[in-house]
């Protein structure tokens, strides 16, 4: 198991949901804690509060993206990179798991079979990945801010 599968896996037994882990890792990586923001990323788990909607793992990919090109504070601007970045993301997550899985929503990916969930892991890594190198082409530093 290599390092990134391994720290999915820890988060996962806290009992983090996709949204919360995607965050989780973006914070690590820039060797900060924000309780806060994590537990509102708890608003996006299971599709929308368990609701079944848009996957939480596309959800926490955007606001990973958001966490660094977003806008914070009164002073700050939006990094216009981020719009594109984002349409970049849902893209890529349509094509590599909506289309096989039957949809971008949690009740469509796990189609009510909870053998199916071993496709959040997989697919929080992805979009972990995918975000990562977004970030880099875009010129932003993942390990920074």
């Amino acid at each position: 198991m290599d390092e990134l599968t391994m720290r999915i896996a820890h988060y996962k037994q806290q009992g983090f949901y996709c949204s919360q882990i995607l965050i989780l890792l973006g914070l690590e990586n820039q060797g900060k804690e924000n309780p806060e923001l994590v537990r509102a990323m708890h608003g996006a788990a299971g599709g929308l509060c368990g609701a079944g909607e848009l996957c939480g793992a596309l959800i926490g990919g955007t606001c990973l993206l958001a966490l660094y090109a977003g806008r914070g504070l009164p002073e700050e601007i939006e990094d216009p990179r981020q719009a594109t970045m984002v349409q970049t993301l849902v893209a890529w997550f349509k094509g590599t798991y909506g289309e096989p899985y039957g949809g971008i929503r949690c009740a469509e990916i796990l189609a009510g079979d909870p053998q199916n969930k071993v496709r959040c892991g997989q697919m929080v890594r992805g979009v972990y990945e995918k975000v990562q190198t977004l970030l880099i082409e875009n010129g932003f530093d993942p390990f920074g801010l």
